[in-house]
């Protein structure tokens, strides 16, 4: 940064910090990196286009303010929003507006960029290993490790660092959806792309592999099609399932992916399911992808659902309370791309309503999107319905009281919470006054023991599982 630059943010520093409050400009405005100053305009650095919305949304009129004192009256301010710190063809994009005329930004225009068919057979340079479809943000540093991960993740960075040449090729990433195996293998390759050889790295999904062959045969651009794939280095594909029963399709794969094991390029791909389970493809295919390692993603703990929670809002310039990241890594368990969903509505919604986040706020909001993440019956309704069977108040449910009718109560509630959600053991334990796992293991097994003994307490069991279920339907 310029000498200049850094002078006069500091000068408009002192003045926003005596009309903010300790924590926002510490959120907002420390992040900020002062880029150049040129002809009365200063040009400030802002990590994210979140990022830049945020400041545009509230703190507009604090920074024109300080711009006016700093600079006078035709001080002007332009943001450098870092959108991609990848390359030169995905570099960060520029917005200016002038200070004191308007508070609405002027459009945000991306800067262009190359589009180039993936056919055209030109010589191997700088510009064609720039085509990769990676995207810039999906990188090691962002993939939070865990137990659910760390096999697939430690075997994708020693890829990383020797691609081809470690006994991890080809490389098979397996797991439901949204854990994170897109992420895993576009971080593999950004990270060989980044490195010091020059390797001609392209991610493509099967879908878009299959496409493609198809308009090669229309086209009659086969032998360009084929030449094309024996041509790369590191070879990444996604959803490898989805040429289950595309013959023609496979046998082509079949030769491409020969042709780079010989010459020990780079083979990754990810499924949703282990290469045994595979249907509809070819058992050459099939002994091919068993040559290197297969390692499955699972869903992530609770500690690794919070490191990606704090992750998320860090990178984002965002600070939420520890009872309210709790609260979202316990109710979320399904998998990550959910996780991420609640997060951008959490966001979206203090941004739009210019609230603070908090546990009411997150609460609100997954009320709003329950549908979402798990059964029509969810914890909440599961307490007000023993609570008001019982006659019990619901916070004697998450007390720690041991009066017998409201242990009672609470491992029944506890009980339908296992039978009727989707919702973990530690989940569930969470919100009954934040037990443990083993506290709901205990309570499900007293409450089928006295089934069987208690006909009274059996029908009582019975008359509140009628109503879950009607609610179900």
């Amino acid at each position: 940064m310029s000498s200049e630059a850094n002078a006069v943010w500091n000068e408009c520093l002192r003045v926003i910090e005596q009309h903010v409050n300790e924590q926002s400009f510490s959120t907002w405005f420390k992040p900020i990196n002062p880029v150049r100053l040129e002809g009365g305009t200063l040009t400030i650095q802002v990590p994210s286009q979140f990022f830049y919305e945020w400041l545009e949304d509230n703190y507009v009129n604090v920074l024109k303010l300080a711009i006016k004192a700093t600079l006078g009256n035709n001080g002007r301010l332009e943001y450098a929003v870092v959108v991609d710190r990848g390359n030169s063809q995905n570099q960060p994009y520029m917005v200016n507006f002038p200070q004191g005329n308007s508070n609405t930004p002027q459009k945000k225009t991306p800067l262009p960029t190359e589009h180039r068919s993936p056919f055209d057979m030109q010589s191997l340079n700088s510009d064609t290993l720039l085509q990769s479809n990676l995207n810039q943000n999906y990188t090691f540093n962002t993939y939070i490790e865990g137990d659910c991960n760390r096999l697939a993740r430690s075997a994708g960075f020693a890829v990383a660092t020797k691609p081809g040449i470690t006994s991890f090729n080809p490389l098979m990433v397996y797991g439901g959806v949204g854990l994170g195996k897109t992420h895993l293998v576009q971080a593999i390759g950004n990270e060989i792309k980044n490195g010091p050889e020059d390797k001609f790295v392209l991610y493509v999904s099967s879908e878009k592999f299959v496409n493609q062959f198809m308009d090669s045969i229309k086209d009659g651009n086969v032998k360009s099609f084929t030449n094309f794939y024996m041509q790369v280095d590191v070879l990444i594909i996604d959803d490898i399932q989805f040429l289950a029963g595309k013959d023609r399709t496979q046998e082509m794969f079949f030769h491409i992916f020969n042709h780079l094991h010989q010459n020990k390029k780079q083979i990754i791909m990810t499924s949703d399911c282990p290469p045994k389970d595979l249907k509809g493809l070819e058992e050459r295919l099939l002994s091919r992808f068993k040559w290197g390692l297969t390692a499955d993603l699972q869903m992530p703990d609770f500690e690794t659902r919070v490191a990606i929670i704090k992750r998320k809002m860090q990178s984002e310039g965002i600070y939420i309370p520890d009872d309210v990241i709790e609260y979202l890594a316990y109710t979320v368990d399904t998998n990550v791309r959910e996780l991420e969903g609640v997060m951008i509505s959490l966001l979206a919604h203090a941004s739009l309503n210019r609230v603070e986040i908090d546990l009411a706020l997150a609460k609100a909001i997954m009320k709003n999107i329950v549908k979402d993440i798990e059964t029509e019956v969810g914890i909440d309704f599961i307490q007000k319905t023993v609570s008001d069977y019982f006659d019990i108040k619901i916070d004697d449910l998450k007390a720690k009281t041991r009066k017998k009718e409201i242990v009672t109560a609470r491992q029944v509630a506890m009980y339908f919470a296992k039978e009727f959600t989707n919702h973990s053991l530690k989940s569930i334990g969470y919100h009954f006054g934040g037990r443990d796992h083993s506290t709901v293991i205990h309570a499900v097994q007293t409450v089928n023991d006295f089934m069987e003994t208690d006909s009274a307490f059996r029908n009582s069991v019975n008359d509140l599982k009628k109503k879950f279920k009607m609610r179900s339907y």
